[in-house]
């Protein structure tokens, strides 16, 4: 039973804190989509999506107002598409994301994520296809979101699809320029991508997921941070307690609301996937959860060992609480989207190097970084290949979102409003690493891979 002291502490959570479910996401399989005719195949796709999701945003309003919870977005995840349009032998996949797109539209959800492909060992047909297709997808679709999975633990590093995405990524810059290069927020580079994660632009529906699943995105880095702040300057035993029995509550919260829409919905329930993923608002900031700990700034020395106690504290909250936590789960840190990483960037106290120190750590990687419109395709696969070592030998998940802002330079903004926030433009080093990245082939899998 809870007690008043609980509900009404849920309250202030919600109510000063910024607590909120951050997404309910329903996953949906379209391995029966699949067509040698890309028209049937379209038609299978939006007319299951629609069926299944027509009453996903519906649910969730309603479960927002009988319990008063912040359900942010309302999403939706297919099976990689590459798995799906490879039959019908298409030089492009760019009709597959306007049919996703008009299915998203049609049932009224934020997003839908899945215009994907996992090529960490090497490219089939329709892997180089949906590839190619990503900068035209992403340019004429505004909800879709795409995603490539180069690397894992067992694999290595396919490094022809490290320089390829490095092309890509610089090609979708161009082609959404008006909008700052919005193309880039909606794609993400991964190693060992999970395949039950809500959060976008990186959720795709995993081909050992079921039919149909609904998985829950929490995020509640307000809460935390004044949960650290009331403890004052007590040892790190206590704090990292704290932040573990506020990681529990919170991770209860979110899985209570995807069981009740999971059960209103008639689909089984997934994962509750507990990151404290901030946004642009006052008092939603990782960054300031850091500093609440002791650091006058974010990015100055003792950060990553900060993220470190954050990160695994969430973890252990979570696993508590739930025996259901997936995906992510953990503390994202994408500078465009956390306040205090913003002002961090615009002080020089955060730098690209030391942000990748930190992603040794957190539950994702380099997120939403803006760097100068100029940089380099191969750059750009430079600090994707270095991202995605990171995940392979400390075989956890890293990503890349990274913006080629175009038109802009060091010190510049770009911004994309909403979720997605502004990103200051940060420093890339001026040294060339194209000779390294041209070497195409595999990266070998690291020996802790061999743990049969």
């Amino acid at each position: 039973m809870l007690t008043l002291a609980e509900i009404m502490e849920t309250i202030k959570m919600v109510q000063e804190e910024n607590l909120d479910i951050r997404t309910i996401t329903m996953g949906i399989s379209l391995r029966n989509c699949a067509d040698p005719d890309p028209r049937t195949a379209c038609r299978k796709i939006y007319n299951k999506i629609t069926r299944l999701a027509s009453r996903l945003v519906a649910v969730g309003e309603e479960i927002s107002r009988e319990y008063g919870i912040p359900i942010v977005h309302k999403r939706i995840s297919v099976t990689p598409i590459s798995l799906i349009a490879e039959c019908s032998h298409q030089e492009d996949y760019v009709e597959y994301a306007l049919t996703l797109d008009a299915a998203a539209a049609a049932v009224g959800v934020n997003f839908i994520g899945g215009f994907s492909t996992l090529v960490h060992k090497g490219f089939t047909g329709g892997d180089r296809v949906l590839i190619n297709s990503i900068p035209a997808a992403l340019a004429g679709t505004e909800r879709v979101c795409a995603s490539v999975n180069v690397a894992t633990t067992r694999a290595g590093i396919n490094m022809d699809a490290v320089y390829l995405m490095g092309r890509v990524i610089k090609e979708t810059a161009a082609r959404t320029a008006e909008q700052g290069g919005l193309g880039c927020a909606k794609l993400v580079v991964f190693s060992n991508v999970p395949e039950d994660n809500p959060f976008m632009a990186g959720a795709f529906h995993g081909i050992g997921e079921p039919e149909c699943t609904i998985n829950v995105g929490v995020s509640g880095p307000g809460v935390v941070k004044n949960a650290v702040a009331r403890v004052g300057n007590a040892d790190f035993g206590t704090l990292a307690e704290t932040v573990k029995k506020t990681a529990f509550k919170i991770t209860r919260m979110g899985e209570l609301v995807g069981r009740l829409a999971a059960e209103r919905l008639g689909v089984p329930f997934g994962i509750v996937d507990l990151s404290l993923a901030p946004t642009p608002a006052v008092g939603d900031s990782v960054a300031e959860i850091l500093e609440a700990m002791g650091l006058e700034r974010c990015g100055t020395h003792g950060t990553t060992a900060a993220l470190a106690l954050l990160n695994d504290a969430v973890k252990k909250g979570g696993a508590m609480a739930s025996s259901y936590v997936g995906g992510l789960s953990g503390a994202f840190i994408p500078v465009s989207e956390d306040a205090g990483m913003i002002r961090a960037v615009e002080e020089g106290a955060l730098s690209l190097d030391k942000l990748e120190a930190m992603t040794c750590v957190c539950s994702v990687g380099l997120d939403m970084i803006a760097v100068p419109g100029d940089t380099s395709a191969e750059t750009i696969a430079a600090i994707i290949a270095d991202e995605v070592a990171i995940g392979v030998i400390n075989n956890k998940t890293t990503a890349v979102r990274i913006i080629p802002a175009p038109g802009k330079k060091v010190g510049d903004k770009v911004t994309f409003g909403g979720l997605l926030g502004e990103a200051p433009v940060m420093a890339v080093h001026p040294y060339s690493a194209d000779n390294f990245v041209r070497r195409g082939g595999r990266i070998p899998a690291p020996i802790q891979s061999l743990t049969n």
